[in-house]
């Protein structure tokens, strides 16, 4: 493999060199073919220092004659390695598309955009999606197809201090996916319930014994039945526990078999305006990016480690954000659009429910006669049932008001769009108005098993990758590791299947997966940024590309994306601390859903889970720096990377400034 830094950029004639001589030392399989051997002897004298994880930081200096003197050629000369590669582009673009598009793009976009303000939420979303969200993507995209190394490995290369981070975007990916299954497993229960006519969503149960309607089905919809009652068998509260419930676990098993199948297949088989100055809405925009997008989950750097290094980046960034745009839009018109349906519906329902309760008021003697509705309101029950209100006397009004339900067209879109699950609703909803539903129900919800699919594959891929490249012994055993991590988080994520598991699962997906998220995504900017450096990290491009890039990138990289990222990262930690975390519950009572408050122990569970989360970033800053100071843990191995900076008589080549010295045999080793 080639250095990220084999082709950075010329240092300053001015700069200063220490007298003593430095090097650096980074523990990887990373090697150079353009650098000079460095003998071991330079660096094993007598009374000469070695630092093993020191980061010399070249000065970032306008230069603008070396970056346009810079040999084009060069990207034509990389190492052949064993690494797996994608059969052509266009299988590689859809794995990344389909990474980025999952799930979560249906399941929860649609539902934030109704409760943040609609428009605003989508103003928001878009702009911080090309501000921050297109150049991070483009940062993780460059970095794995220039290292060509999993999240764990890329990490250590640019600089040991923040190798954490790898670990930290493993464990989310691994903590992501046991919940992010289940999402999958809800919708192959659905696709197994479509075979079906006709389909068990559009009816109320009767009772045993009786011709009557489940009274709790009655006062709600038989689709919102269905889901709560049927599919999720949830509790009223988070504290009711109970068993995985039997049917969800084995849609959940069938699930991870499919995953299991496909990543056993290959790297072909991924291919396949108030509200706009409110902070929380900020927040909550930022959240659904990132989860969204996946930027920090360390499946873009896994996938893009399998495409040559030539590869345009730049145009693959702004094709996969654009698709995600086109699609939470798309689904949001199509989400927006049953739900209006539904709430028109359910007006005319309370309409007619309000018409009967008068008539029989009426009938009995507690309201006047004059309050008669008029026979034409069941033939145009909304514009006569608002004409009629409207022309009653004000004291008449009065008397009727409160024997009658709020039949207010708002208060209804607000009912039917409670809930993240609102999106599985509205599908099942408009497939049961369809002509030949069975199939449109098969269709739908095999598309939505698909996207789930190619999500859960990008994620195990930012799990086995990671693996392999940190133990190159399980390269040889692919199949193996990857059916060993598919059972294990199968077990893992029945938990998630329980009778109170939604309410587990909105708690991981609302409250920790973002923290964790900015927590990366920060240090990721910020090193490659501030410590290996923005202009560097562009003349990488530059080599890659083999033309010149905007410098819009580096003031984004080094100066908005860093303050936007913070300024969430905060304000996740605010909400956290100044605000009950609630959750919607289904309140089998009313039949309707619920805000409650998480209990105590669930904020406890939830602290637990984000320290073990983000806890290898400063623990392998604290094992840095112990190799820092402990003397007798500077031995060298023999896949050690040594580099040296050259003097300024060393040699009359400007680039590369780094040496490299390696064990060609431990290299072929570790490729193999």
């Amino acid at each position: 493999m080639m250095t990220v830094s084999e082709n950075m950029e010329a240092r300053d004639e001015n700069s200063q060199i220490p007298d003593s001589k430095s090097v650096i030392t980074m523990n990887s399989t990373w090697q150079s073919t353009k650098s000079d051997l460095l003998p071991i002897e330079e660096f094993t004298g007598e009374g000469q220092e070695l630092d093993s994880v020191s980061f010399y930081t070249w000065p970032d200096e306008d230069n603008d004659e070396t970056l346009e003197t810079i040999d084009k050629e060069k990207q034509k000369d990389e190492v052949q390695d064993d690494r797996p590669s994608w059969a052509n582009k266009f299988e590689y673009l859809l794995a990344q598309v389909g990474f980025s598009m999952g799930l979560s793009t249906v399941w929860r976009f649609p539902y934030l955009c109704f409760h943040n303000g609609g428009g605003s939420f989508l103003i928001m979303y878009i702009f911080l999606l090309f501000l921050v969200g297109v150049p991070l993507l483009l940062l993780e995209m460059a970095v794995g197809q220039r290292i060509r190394q999993g999240s764990t490995g890329v990490w250590k290369i640019i600089s040991p201090w923040i190798g954490g981070v790898g670990y930290t975007s493993f464990m989310v990916c691994f903590i992501v996916g046991l919940y992010y299954s289940v999402l999958m497993a809800w919708s192959l229960f659905y696709l197994g319930q479509s075979f079906q006519s006709p389909l068990p969503w559009t009816l109320c149960p009767l009772l045993r014994n009786s011709s009557q309607f489940d009274p709790e089905c009655a006062r709600t919809t038989p689709t919102t039945y269905f889901w709560y009652r049927k599919v999720l068998k949830a509790t009223d509260e988070i504290e009711i526990g109970g068993l995985p419930v039997v049917h969800l676990s084995v849609s959940l098993f069938v699930a991870w078999l499919i995953v299991c199948i496909s990543m056993i297949k290959g790297l072909r088989s991924i291919g396949k305006v108030p509200a706009l100055y409110s902070m929380e809405v900020w927040r909550r925009t930022g959240n659904q990016l990132f989860l969204s997008m996946g930027s920090g989950f360390g499946g873009f750097t896994a996938i893009s480690s399998y495409i040559p290094r030539s590869n345009n980046c730049i145009m693959d960034a702004f094709a996969v954000a654009f698709l995600n745009l086109m699609t939470s839009v798309t689904t949001t018109v199509f989400v927006f659009a049953i739900m209006g349906h539904l709430a028109t519906v359910n007006t005319e329902k309370c309409y007619q429910k309000n018409a009967e309760r008068v008539m029989n008021l009426v009938a009995t003697g507690v309201l006047p006669p004059e309050v008669q509705f008029p026979e034409s309101l069941y033939h145009h029950m909304s514009s006569i049932y608002s004409t009629w209100f409207s022309n009653l006397p004000e004291q008449v009004r009065s008397t009727v008001v409160p024997h009658m339900y709020n039949c207010n067209m708002d208060d209804q879109l607000k009912q039917v769009m409670e809930g993240p699950g609102v999106a599985i609703v509205a599908f099942t909803d408009i497939i049961s108005v369809f002509s030949g539903f069975t199939f449109w129900a098969i269709i739908i919800f095999m598309f939505l098993v698909t996207m789930g699919l190619s999500t859960m594959i990008g994620i195990l891929q930012g799990i086995i990758t990671p693996l392999q490249d940190t133990f190159s012994s399980l390269r040889k055993h692919t199949k193996l590791l990857t059916v060993a991590v598919c059972a294990l988080m199968f077990l893992g994520s029945l938990i998630f299947v329980r009778p109170s598991g939604s309410y587990y699962l909105n708690l991981m997906d609302d409250y920790w997966a973002p923290l964790p998220l900015f927590l990366i995504l920060i240090l990721e900017n910020m090193t490659m940024a501030w410590v290996y450096g923005a202009r560097r990290f562009l003349a990488d491009l530059i080599i890659i590309l083999g033309r010149p890039i905007s410098p819009i990138y580096r003031w984004l990289w080094c100066f908005v994306s860093p303050f936007v990222l913070l300024v969430l990262f905060v304000s996740t930690l605010i909400h956290l601390y100044m605000k009950n975390i609630t959750y919607w519950a289904w309140d089998s009572n009313i039949s309707n859903e619920v805000i409650r408050n998480y209990p105590s122990w669930a904020k406890v569970l939830l602290l637990v889970i984000i320290i073990i989360t983000i806890l290898p970033i400063p623990a392998y800053f604290f094992y840095t720096l112990f190799n820092v100071a402990n003397p007798f843990s500077k031995t060298l191995s023999r896949s050690t990377v040594v580099f040296k900076l050259e003097t300024k008589g060393d040699s009359p080549k400007t680039s590369p400034r780094l040496h490299v010295r390696q064990s060609l045999k431990k290299i072929n080793k570790m490729d193999k």
